[in-house]
This record gives structure tokens, C-alpha cells and sequence, in this order.
């Protein structure tokens, strides 16, 4: 075995002819190359904690299924769930990490009835989301979809309703159905049931392809997304996502800094001025990011819609994707939902329960507007999961208005706080933890007054300062 290679820890198939990269930018120019490959790269080195934790680490808590094969969530996400920052607790979950190299996959769905939401989003290498099947773009009666890579030639079976492309041969399909309360989690067990995942050879009952090469795949390490090591992770990736016409002038530029598809990269053999730039370019993209969610995300002058969808939605806005991949990753295209971020007050402040109460009112008849429904989740700050509570309440969403009670004026006030409100408002109670938070408004297929700015969000109102 190839001693670097062992070093590295990486697929030898991927890499047995890779020499190492070169290195060959000057500091300063590596500096502003490594601002912007860290954007370029962080959420494809996010994808792929989510990925070795999902199919590959089989002793993971997190671990849901093999690659190729469907591993159904029944149940709803908790404070115990840590397997991505963010996670929508309104829909239990369903995976498939999809190997496309051999051969498609064809994804069957069940019928379902019509007023249940469901969707499968389907996500590639670089978290862009390349296309949904489900209620918004196939309805509910189900059918068979084939899903290809960017290499496949062969021929789609007549009965497959849908052929669809990833650009990766590494991709992702994220099933989300809705589920109306725990005494329907029966039902959403038996809808997740009729969810089938099959190559196209055993669908279409041939001869199966070569199998694809084996993937020795690298382990992950708690510091890979913050520091250059990310750019290791970044190679490896890359060797399952061929380069688009589009960005062969900026990997080109990449390559500088020793970011190639397939080539080993070790932090070790930079010296230190080398080092020092990567890890300078680095912190200047957090603090342009920093600056930017300051700026546009807190004041809502960009929202979640920008963020998510396919290569040509984004039209190369790598600070965009970055800042989906932070905030909430495998976030849905804004035709399928909208995302809403509360991290700020009214006043502009960062949001802090050990500092304040706060309320959210919604005026009569100014409800989010959703053709699905909405959905109000709140998260610690500190570690952007769920929050623990004695309620074991994360959210407050739209089926649960008949149990909200309604201020005089047939407006609703919701009260997000540490410690519980007096009883008689407990039922609007949304607890948070003592100390910062954040909320996220979901609106699943949203009316057009939310995605053409007609309809304004009400504010987080500070109440009952604490020392």
C-alpha cells in the first residue's frame, strides 16, 4: 500500500494514481484563494459528516441505513437527535445516501391521500438541491422515478414516470411526511413502509452491472469543517462530483492551494507561512459571513429561498450556499417551503432567554400563509439543536391552533420563554433555554404574498427585562 495514502486514510480507488497536489500560490494569493474554496467547500464537507454518520458508521447512534437502501425515522426529531443542526421536528424523516457510479436507482411512492404533505428532495454532493418529487411536483399518487448520475447512458424503461440527473455520483434523498400528532404516527409508519429503493437492473429484472469500486471512506474529525483539514475532505469529494464547465476557471485557481479532485491533501507538508494563509483566508470567509448574516439574514433583506436550490437557482453565489449549509442544512427550495429565522428582536438584538421573555403576535387573519401548513421550532443557540424541556414541546404549528388560545381581538400571541407563563397561557407557551436561541418559521408551499414579500413576518417584542 502507498504510504501516503495510508497517511491520508482515503479511498484507494478513488486515489492509487493521485500524486500529491501542488502547492503554488504565494500568501497572499493562497489567502484569498482559501476564502474562497472554504465557502466553496464547507457544505460539501458538511454533506459528508451527515453522510459517514447516516450509511457509513454502521455503530453510530445516527446511523440510519446502507447506501442504496431506505432508512425510515418513525417518529418525530427530539432534543436527543444530533445528526444535523436544525432538524424539522413537523415531519418524520426518511434517507437514502444513493451510490449512482454502477447504475440508477428508481425511488418507488406509494399513493397517499391528499391532504397529507410529503416530499423527496433530492440533494447532490454540493447540498444543491437538483430536484422533489412528492405533493408540490409529482402529487400524491405516487410512482416510480429513476434517479441518474452525470455518466449514465443507458436507456429509461418505459414505465418510470421520471427520469432525473444529479451532477454527483454521491447523492442524497431526503424524505419528509407529514405527521398530524402522535396518535397518527401509526399511519405515517405504514406510508414510510410503501417507500422502496431499487437499482434500475433488479427494477428492470436484468443483468446487474460491474459493481463499483469499494470506497475506503475517511473518518470524520470534530475540527474538519473549521480548519484546513477541510480542504482534505474537500478532495476527496470532489473525485465522486465531476467539475462543471462553469467552474473550471475556479477549481484551476483552487488547485493553487493543492484542492484537486482525488489528490491527497495533508495540512503537514505546508509550511508554516502556507498554513498561516489557508487559516487567514479561512477566518476572513467566517467573518464575511459573520457580517453578512448581520446585515441581510437578521434584517430579512435575504431569506432562506436564496439560499437553497439547484446550480442554476444559486447561479454560483458560493456565500449563499455556504450560509444554507450553516444555518440549516439540506434547507428546501423556496417553492417548496419557506424559512424564516428569528435571531434577532424587534430592536435588532440577538435573542436571549436568560435576558428576556418574549412574545410573537399575529394579528387576526395574518397567519403565515401556507397551502401545506406552518411551523414555528425554536433552537439552542449554542449547539443549533432542539431544545430540552419538561413539555417535550419544540414547536407550535398550525394543526395544533384549535389548542391555542386566541387573544380577544381573534389575534394569536405566542410566548417563547425559559421558565413557563402563568397556566392559563401555557398552551402558547413555545420553551426556550436559558440563554440564546434562535426560531425558524416554516411554511410548507407557501403562497405567493410570502415568496413576493407581501406578507410581512411579525417580530420577536422583548418583555419582562431579567438582571
Amino acid at each position: 500500500m502507498n504510504v501516503a495514502l495510508r497517511a491520508t486514510g482515503f479511498s484507494l480507488i478513488a486515489l492509487s494514481t493521485s500524486t500529491w497536489a501542488d502547492f503554488t500560490a504565494t500568501p497572499d494569493e493562497a489567502r484569498a484563494i482559501a476564502k474562497e474554496a472554504y465557502l466553496y467547500g464547507f457544505p460539501v464537507v458538511e454533506m459528508y459528516k451527515t453522510l459517514y454518520t447516516q450509511a457509513v458508521d454502521k455503530k453510530s447512534p445516527n446511523f440510519k441505513a446502507p447506501f442504496n437502501q431506505i432508512g425510515n425515522t418513525a417518529k418525530a426529531f427530539t432534543a436527543k437527535d444530533t445528526a444535523f443542526v436544525t432538524p424539522n421536528a413537523d415531519t418524520p424523516y426518511s434517507f437514502v445516501w444513493m451510490d449512482l457510479r454502477a447504475e440508477p436507482l428508481v425511488l418507488t411512492l406509494p399513493p397517499i391521500e391528499e391532504h397529507r404533505y410529503y416530499s423527496v428532495q433530492l440533494i447532490d454532493a454540493y447540498t444543491q438541491n437538483f430536484a422533489y418529487l412528492g405533493t408540490r411536483s409529482t402529487g400524491n399518487n405516487g410512482g416510480h422515478f429513476m434517479i441518474a448520475g452525470p455518466n449514465w447512458q443507458g436507456q429509461q424503461p418505459l414505465n418510470i414516470d421520471r427520469l432525473l440527473r444529479s451532477e454527483s455520483n454521491i447523492a442524497y434523498a431526503l424524505y419528509r411526511t407529514q405527521l398530524f400528532d402522535e396518535k397518527d404516527l401509526a399511519k405515517v409508519k405504514q406510508i414510510q413502509k410503501g417507500y422502496k429503493v431499487e437499482t434500475l437492473s433488479h427494477y428492470d429484472k436484468q443483468k446487474a452491472p460491474t459493481a463499483a469500486p469499494k470506497i475506503d471512506w475517511p473518518k470524520p474529525t470534530p475540527t474538519m469543517s473549521e480548519t484546513p483539514d477541510l480542504f482534505r475532505y474537500l478532495n476527496f469529494m470532489l473525485a465522486f462530483a465531476p467539475a462543471q464547465d462553469v467552474e473550471k476557471e475556479l477549481l484551476a485557481r483552487f488547485a493553487k492551494i493543492g484542492i484537486e479532485a482525488g489528490k491527497p491533501f495533508n495540512v503537514n507538508t505546508l509550511s508554516t507561512e502556507q498554513r498561516k494563509a489557508l487559516e487567514d483566508g479561512i477566518s476572513d470567509a467566517k467573518a464575511g459571513f459573520a457580517e453578512f448574516k448581520k446585515t441581510k439574514v437578521d434584517t430579512h433583506e435575504v431569506s432562506s429561498g436564496d439560499f437553497f436550490g439547484t446550480r442554476d437557482h444559486l447561479k454560483g453565489n458560493y456565500l449563499y450556499r455556504y450560509a444554507g449549509a450553516n444555518m440549516g442544512i439540506f434547507g428546501n427550495s423556496a417553492e417548496e417551503a419557506n424559512y424564516i429565522g428569528y435571531f434577532v428582536d424587534k430592536d435588532g438584538k440577538p435573542v436571549d432567554a436568560s435576558k428576556n421573555d418574549y412574545t410573537l403576535h399575529f394579528d387576526k387573519g395574518a397567519l403565515p400563509p401556507a397551502d401545506a401548513f406552518w411551523s414555528l421550532t425554536l433552537y439552542d443557540g449554542k449547539n443549533k439543536l432542539l431544545v430540552a424541556n419538561p413539555l417535550n414541546r419544540y414547536l407550535i404549528n398550525s394543526r395544533m391552533l384549535p389548542d391555542l388560545k386566541l387573544d380577544a381581538d381573534g389575534g394569536l400571541t405566542l410566548y417563547v420563554q425559559h421558565k413557563a407563563p402563568v397556566k392559563d397561557l401555557q398552551s402558547n407557551w413555545l420553551p426556550a433555554p436559558n440563554g440564546p436561541f434562535y426560531g425558524i418559521l416554516r411554511l410548507y408551499l407557501p403562497k405567493p404574498e410570502v415568496r413576493n414579500g407581501e406578507w410581512k413576518m411579525p417580530l420577536l417584542n422583548p418583555v419582562n427585562q431579567k438582571q
